[in-house]
């Protein structure tokens, strides 16, 4: 099995099209035949096993408001596995690939919304109480502000920093 990193603009339809099937075989919510619940991202980390695709990634690079200071973090997505494949270590061999592309990035913090045992053992530290705050957005419509907590929120610093769980957190835009 073999990674591939495309970059958003970079997207075939045919990866277009295993993506977003790959997606819909994964999760309870419907894509509605995209490759992105909320909105679009910067990189795919893509498994295949010959031409099937069978594990996925995404990974999308903003500025956030944690307090008062402007902070660039890189947010994770679209984790999926092939039904079929699930148990074989695909997230497993593909976190550590979106790590080291955050790594690569100018920012501070990688963040998640989720809940696996897997993110804490790549150093994830969950931030159930940080309060935040958001654009509702789902289905890829734009809907209210919202404030409150996450009780999924993951942090992993990429450049030494200490994450503030105490301290605003605002997405400017959608959670991802």
């Amino acid at each position: 099995m073999k990674i591939d990193r495309i970059s958003e603009w970079h997207l075939t339809a045919a990866d277009e099209a295993a993506i977003a099937a790959l997606l819909e075989s994964a999760f309870d919510v419907g894509f509605g035949g995209r490759t992105f619940y909320k909105q679009r991202h910067h990189l795919r980390l893509v498994m295949r096993d010959g031409d099937a695709v069978v594990g996925h990634m995404a990974l999308c690079y903003r500025a956030v408001r944690l307090g008062g200071r402007l902070v660039d973090i890189v947010g994770l997505a679209e984790v999926a596995t092939d039904p079929a494949r699930q148990g074989q270590g695909v997230a497993s061999r593909l976190l550590p690939e979106a790590i080291a592309a955050a790594r690569e990035t100018r920012a501070e913090f990688l963040l998640l919304f989720g809940d696996r045992p897997l993110y804490a053992g790549a150093g994830f530290v969950a931030f159930p109480d940080n309060p935040m705050r958001w654009t509702g957005m789902d289905g890829a419509a734009t809907g209210e502000t919202c404030t409150g907590v996450s009780e999924t929120l993951m942090v992993l610093p990429l450049a030494g920093a200490a994450w503030d769980g105490a301290a605003d957190l605002d997405l400017m835009g959608p959670l991802f």
